[in-house]
């Protein structure tokens, strides 16, 4: 986190040296429109570079995901995890890797000031549910995207900012309607 944190501050504060060198230079030319555009997109990075200095200074501050693999684990189970990541998708998309069979399909993205504490709220809340009871690391829990849905307004403060009741699940669609030559038997194991 802390390292995803300083390269986009090295990021910005490189665009940033960019826009004030160029800015300078169309004042001195004494091009107002270009100079009135550029401070506009100086304005955009410096807010950039205070939410990720707003973000490094509160390591509880990140997303809650709520996701899904159909094709997986069928219908009813859900990982509920949570990221630090300035692109909280990322995750999803290193989750969806080479482990499991079909992509991981993003039911809610929640960010909240205190990711680590609601996350743990949510755990708790599906603590009997937990598919794994062994290994608390494993964040997968019997339910659906509308319980967690149910279960998170309860919870003050949080920014659902997006939530899918319906798992898309396309590879797993494709293949059980027998995608790339194959046929799908009513079970759903594609055949060749």
């Amino acid at each position: 986190m802390q390292r995803e944190l300083d390269r986009q501050r090295e990021k910005l504060n490189k665009e940033l040296g960019h826009y004030q060198a160029a800015l300078e230079r169309l004042r001195e030319r004494g091009d107002a429109g270009g100079a009135a555009e550029l401070e506009a997109k100086l304005a955009e990075i410096e807010n950039s570079l205070q939410d990720v200095e707003s973000r490094a200074a509160n390591v509880r501050t990140g997303y809650v995901y709520v996701i899904s693999n159909i094709g997986a684990f069928g219908d009813r189970i859900v990982k509920i995890g949570m990221t630090r990541r300035l692109e909280p998708l990322e995750r999803v998309y290193e989750l969806s890797g080479a482990a499991v069979p079909f992509r991981f399909d993003v039911h809610a993205l929640i960010f909240s000031k205190d990711a680590v504490g609601l996350e743990a709220e949510l755990h708790r809340h599906f603590a009997s549910q937990r598919v794994n009871q062994v290994n608390s690391r494993k964040e997968f829990f019997y339910a659906t995207p509308v319980e967690v849905r149910d279960a998170l307004h309860r919870f003050a403060g949080q920014h659902l900012i997006e939530f899918t009741e319906e798992p898309q699940a396309l590879e797993w669609r494709a293949s059980r309607n027998g995608g790339a030559g194959g046929t799908a038997p009513p079970g759903g194991v594609l055949t060749r």
